[in-house]
């Protein structure tokens, strides 16, 4: 690998695609060498960081399409972080068009690897705690068995057994991390399933109203956007070798209830904030929660170095810190 790094990143507009490119441009090392090149993929192309470094380019291209897998790989970048993807709410709603983009998509970026002579890059891949299913009987541990409950956690368990595949047969070196739900998420809702869990923080705070669909009961985990990124930063790094041939990893995450996430807003926003959580029931946002694990046991991941957040009033903070540069809204 040479010593000046080129790096490609799929799905790049996306929320974690932009916190991962401002790591970057903030720290714009890998393994002790500087990155000299970054390419930025999406359905529309990512903006490009102005204080950049290192030289950036930004293509719209849907890896589904024939041919612009090929096209993303062309130059060879030595590191692949493959966040493209639809969410869990719109694969659910929208079948075929999930299954294109969250299994075509990753086997034709796999494959445009492969095809190429001499070349093995780094990939990490973002997965999803979705490719988890039911019944659950305590936390989930490393060893669970992947029954997803989604056609979103379908995509992600294909998309891993083929990580793993090409690793194996030394296409390129991959490794794979489960994701739990990113919250806080910046910016305007999507349609991921898991989206309120960061609207009945990221709302109110803003002094606006939020919708809860669910019962406040319900346990579920989580990890922050910047720990989301220094998650994919770990995996880009680490020694493959100790993975044993098992790349795919579940990630460490905060565990709480709904209603203690509304207790951590309520520190920081009042009643006031809290008064703006409405409650209304989606059965949809029911059942796609309900077959999805509520807590984990991440034993390889932490052992491997991979650091969470601490608790969840550390990832109202970092939400307070990073994207309301301290303040809260009226």
């Amino acid at each position: 690998m040479s010593e000046n790094l080129h790096v490609l990143i799929t799905g790049a507009a996306g929320m974690i695609g932009q916190k991962l490119i401002a790591r970057l441009v903030r720290e714009p090392r890998l393994a002790g060498k500087p990155i000299e090149r970054m390419t930025l993929v999406d359905v529309v192309a990512a903006g490009v960081p102005k204080d950049a470094p290192f030289k950036v380019t930004a293509r719209a291209g849907d890896l589904s399409l024939p041919g612009e897998a090929s096209a993303s790989v062309a130059d060879a970048p030595q590191y692949v972080f493959h966040l493209a993807g639809v969410v869990s709410g719109e694969a659910e709603t929208d079948f075929e068009k999930g299954y294109r983009v969250n299994i075509d998509g990753t086997r034709f970026l796999f494959d445009a690897i492969r095809n190429r002579e001499n070349y093995k890059p780094r990939v990490v891949f973002t997965s999803s705690a979705a490719v988890y299913g039911g019944p659950f009987d305590g936390p989930v541990t490393d060893d669970f068995h992947l029954t997803p409950h989604s056609s979103y956690g379908v995509a992600k368990a294909i998309g891993e057994q083929l990580l793993a595949d090409y690793s194996r047969r030394g296409f390129f070196d991959g490794v794979g991390i489960r994701l739990p739900a990113i919250t806080v998420r910046p910016g305007k809702p999507n349609k991921a399933a898991s989206g309120f869990f960061s609207s009945i923080i990221r709302e109110p705070l803003a002094g606006q109203n939020a919708m809860l669909p669910i019962s406040d009961e319900t346990l579920h985990s989580h990890a922050s956007p910047r720990a989301a990124v220094g998650y994919l930063l770990h995996a880009s790094t680490l020694d493959t070798n100790e993975l044993e041939q098992r790349p795919n990893l579940m990630m460490p995450a905060v565990a709480c209830t709904i209603a203690e996430q509304i207790e951590a807003l309520r520190k920081v926003g009042g009643d006031k904030a809290v008064a703006r959580i409405q409650h209304v029931r989606d059965t949809l946002i029911e059942r796609i929660v309900s077959g999805w694990p509520h807590q984990f046991e991440a034993k390889r991941a932490l052992a491997l170095g991979f650091v969470p957040d601490r608790d969840f009033d550390e990832i109202v903070a970092i939400h307070v810190e990073d994207e309301l540069e301290g303040k809260i809204g009226g």
